[in-house]
């Protein structure tokens, strides 16, 4: 008998990698569960539509599920975290909160839930997960945001201790690669950046603040990959894991890898009146390595040079 595994947001950026992955190994059956974005015919995934901030739509989508795969989120860039961060709160702890109570009552066998490093201060050195100190202010732009991702970790641990299921708690870096969004409203910085070089029409482009902001940014493959180890390899009820690249990057590093990859010459302005989170964060992933085996695999050069072919592929080389 196959594994059911229920992948929520399978229509989202990580969500959508992570059940295209899962469709293709014979030993699981995939169940997509989708909200406004439609279902992607392509895919041998059985889909469901579904509200997840309503009790009886999430007990009925994940009854009869193996693992959940949590990747549904309310989620967008740099303008709504600055401008309108609350829309990142409550749907969000809802969702989380309905979902690992079904895992619990319905006796699922393993909940994945993304987390992410938003909670993090600023540092030079590689983060550990016992590096955050709850006592620690976060960054007032990432305390909604922050705050939310701490309470569904802390969800899973206590779920964790009640029943069966496990629970993995993924503290990722910044995610990117196919999929992932790439309009400038709601895109995070490498995918607005894409779109700005790959669309640019009179020969520059322009950044938000001064590009000094460092990021840690992990190939959405590395994450994939880290999913499927965590399913195969962890034993324990509850995990809390980073995971990343290790070493941070600066977005005006960034804007000229991407530039350059793109074979455009362009010139790079930057905008100072627009808003910037001058943090630099990268994670400490040892502890992911010694219980998964897991460990980056792809550069950001690489992905970077996967990421804009895939871009021409899919949407089009426009402006050009």
């Amino acid at each position: 008998m196959r594994t059911r595994v229920l992948v929520c947001g399978a229509t989202g950026f990580i969500g959508r990698n992570i059940a295209e992955y899962l469709a293709r190994r014979p030993e699981y059956e995939v169940v997509g569960v989708y909200h406004r974005r439609p279902p992607i015919d392509e895919l041998n995934i059985q889909w469901v539509k579904g509200d997840l901030t309503s009790p009886g739509a999430v007990e009925s989508v994940v009854r009869g599920a193996d693992i959940i795969v949590q990747a549904a989120a309310t989620t967008s860039g740099i303008k709504d975290i600055t401008q309108r961060p609350h829309i990142h709160v409550t749907d969000n702890v809802v969702m989380n909160a309905l979902l690992f109570r079904a895992a619990h009552d319905l006796e699922a066998k393993h909940v994945v839930y993304f987390s992410c490093a938003v909670m993090y201060q600023n540092s030079s050195t590689p983060l550990r997960e016992t590096d955050f100190n709850p006592n620690d202010d976060l960054h007032p732009r990432y305390f909604g945001a922050g705050w939310t991702k701490l309470f569904g970790e802390r969800m899973c641990d206590f779920y964790s201790r009640l029943g069966t299921t496990r629970y993995t708690a993924i503290r990722h870096s910044n995610i990117y690669g196919p999929h992932d969004k790439f309009d400038l409203e709601r895109s995070h910085v490498f995918g607005a950046t894409v779109t700005k070089v790959m669309t640019a029409q009179d020969g520059r482009i322009k950044v938000w603040g001064s590009g000094e902001e460092a990021r840690d940014l992990l190939y959405v493959d590395d994450l994939v990959d880290f999913v499927q180890r965590a399913i195969d390899r962890q034993k324990t009820p509850f995990e809390l894991l980073n995971c990343g690249c290790g070493k941070p990057v600066s977005v005006r590093n960034l804007v000229q890898k991407i530039v350059l990859a793109s074979g455009h010459p362009l010139q790079i302005e930057y905008d100072m009146s627009q808003p910037t989170i001058a943090t630099s964060v990268s994670l400490n992933c040892e502890k992911a390595e010694r219980l998964l085996g897991w460990r980056p695999a792809i550069d950001l050069d690489a992905g970077i040079t996967k990421t804009i072919a895939w871009w021409r592929a899919t949407q089009g080389n426009a402006g050009r």
